[in-house]
């Protein structure tokens, strides 16, 4: 049986992939700060464990021995949390990723999925969403630069992980079932103007992924 580290697997979309990757029969390591809040998604063939995304030491002990990682980390679990935070480190995203493939690197696991933001692909125009203040709150800005700067990282890092990002659409829907369907695009948001995907499905994106690598060191959407 095949091995999964999930870091941030408290959040919904860390969930999401723990429930699927159990489903199809994975073990899975699930990374949070806090065990104590997230009891409720230990079970058979998951093991929650305490962890640091942006610390070294942690990134290469938890994920040594697994096939993969997946990091759906975020600071905050939404909008709302996100205002509560007060100031955001704007260096976040960049260190954990810094962490995540130095410490892949040294445990000698090769595959890393990402989860990305929306806010970060291009309009019809070619301008980030992030920029434009008629469709991206200006107070979610310092978030989605962070997001943005770990992106950046990703891309011009010489490492030998194999990585990849999903960024899903600005509507995800923990309610909506699992379709088992998805489409994957570029840099940009979709021409059909989906803006929604079920987590479910973006979890089915995640380990499908895995078990059949189809993209490398690249970022790409994902969608409805």
């Amino acid at each position: 049986m095949s091995s999964i580290a999930i870091f941030g697997a408290g959040g919904r979309a860390g969930r999401a992939i723990t429930a699927e990757a159990r489903a199809r029969g994975y073990r899975v390591t699930a990374v949070v700060r806090n065990p104590g809040t997230i009891e409720d998604i230990a079970a058979d063939g998951v093991s929650v464990v305490r962890g640091d995304v942006t610390d070294l030491r942690s990134t290469s002990t938890i994920s040594r021995g697994h096939d993969a990682v997946v990091s759906a980390v975020s600071p905050a679990s939404g909008p709302e949390a996100l205002a509560a935070l007060g100031r955001l480190d704007d260096q976040f995203f960049v260190n954990a990723v810094d962490a995540l493939l130095h410490g892949l690197t040294e445990a000698g696991v090769r595959r890393l999925v990402l989860i990305g933001l929306f806010a970060n692909l291009q309009d019809e125009h070619g301008r980030l969403i992030l920029d434009d203040p008629t469709s991206f709150p200006s107070q979610l800005r310092p978030f989605a630069l962070s997001h943005t700067a770990g992106l950046d990282r990703l891309r011009t890092a010489d490492t030998p992980v194999d990585w990849l990002m999903f960024t899903p659409p600005s509507m995800l829907d923990a309610a909506a079932p699992r379709l088992g369907r998805y489409q994957v695009g570029g840099d940009a948001v979709p021409r059909s103007g989906s803006t929604t995907l079920s987590y479910a499905d973006l979890a089915v994106a995640v380990i499908d992924e895995i078990e059949s690598p189809r993209h490398h060191r690249t970022r790409v959407s994902v969608f409805d």
